[in-house]
């Protein structure tokens, strides 16, 4: 028991800075090679913040944990949108000027309905996971064509990934740390999978509970880190982009994978529990960010409070269906 703790300790450290130095190193070799940093920032960045749910989700299908798949996919966007939104949001208070952003939420929404009808059957099977990842590859498409339009447009949302996306950085050194990046999540999170598969048989709880809450909120840390350190520096569109992106990744790629590699039945609860919450949580993100009537959006302290309050009574939702 005690090893199997120190491995999701160590696996969650390690994820994170490889998810670090992997988007690091790729957004350099991106941006050294003349891509525009508005598309390397909707695209290579919002990948590389799901890259620790993406390696975790398929290392635990491969080992035959579909439940930690889908229960990370589902469980990643709850705590992107009520944790990390909502102790961003009681830090800083986010306004939301971005037409990208208000752009990009009615896609979100439009994804979670989709992704919803191909489980209602109660399977997640590889014609599922095919679906999923062609849906993830046009999405890739609509946003690079949606930053080719916007990146001479003065988006708020371009100025900050100008100035957050690497300049300089010599091409061998951003593939070295490309490199070791992708070797440091698949080595973390087979560690990780590993401890939390045995923390789960432990303690009697399911694989699907063990990914709605350990592996979720640590696949989250980096989405975390991120969003707040970029509402510190007044970069809000860059906070909210950063979820919003993430999410979208998650569905589409992170739940593609345990449909491709070990399809199975629908977990129990995922659709009379989980993914209702995760769509309401979605639903106030629009309501709350996309402002009306000419508007900028915005998330105050007690908009916040209330995120945060969600998760928690989520948390001890999940608790109950455990004991």
């Amino acid at each position: 028991m005690l090893l199997s703790s120190v491995a999701v300790v160590a696996g969650f450290i390690f994820l994170v800075w490889g998810a670090d130095r992997f988007v690091l190193g790729a957004s350099a070799t991106a941006r050294n090679f003349g891509i525009s940093p508005l598309i390397v920032g909707l695209t290579i960045v919002g990948f590389g913040t799901s890259a620790p749910e993406m390696l975790v989700s398929g290392m635990a299908a491969y080992q035959g944990n579909p439940g930690i798949s889908i229960g990370n996919a589902l469980g990643s966007n709850i705590t992107n949108i009520a944790l990390v939104l909502g102790i961003t949001a009681l830090i800083v208070p986010l306004t939301v000027h971005s037409g990208i952003i208000k752009r990009e939420l009615p896609i979100l929404l439009l994804v979670l309905v989709l992704a919803l009808l191909l489980l209602v059957d109660g399977n997640l099977g590889q014609g599922d996971g095919l679906f999923l990842l062609l849906g993830m590859f046009l999405m890739i498409f609509w946003v690079v064509r949606l930053g080719l339009k916007e990146r001479d447009s003065g988006d708020l949302m371009s100025s900050e990934f100008d100035a957050e996306i690497p300049e300089g950085m010599p091409t061998s050194k951003a593939t070295f740390w490309l490199v070791v990046g992708m070797v440091v999540l698949f080595v973390s999170s087979q560690i990780l999978v590993w401890g939390a598969v045995n923390i789960a048989k432990a303690f009697g709880v399911s694989d699907l509970i063990i990914g709605l809450t350990i592996i979720a909120i640590g696949t989250s840390l980096p989405e975390l880190a991120a969003t707040v350190a970029s509402a510190l520096k007044k970069e809000h569109e860059l906070a909210i982009g950063n979820i919003i992106g993430s999410n979208m990744f998650n569905i589409l790629g992170v739940m593609a994978l345990p449909g491709l590699i070990y399809p199975s039945a629908v977990p129990d609860g995922v659709l009379t529990r989980d993914y209702p919450v995760m769509i309401g949580l979605t639903i106030a993100l629009f309501l709350m960010a996309y402002g009306f009537r000419g508007k900028d959006g915005k998330i105050n302290r007690v908009e916040g409070g209330l995120l945060l309050s969600a998760f928690c009574g989520y948390m001890y939702w999940l608790y109950l269906a455990a004991v």
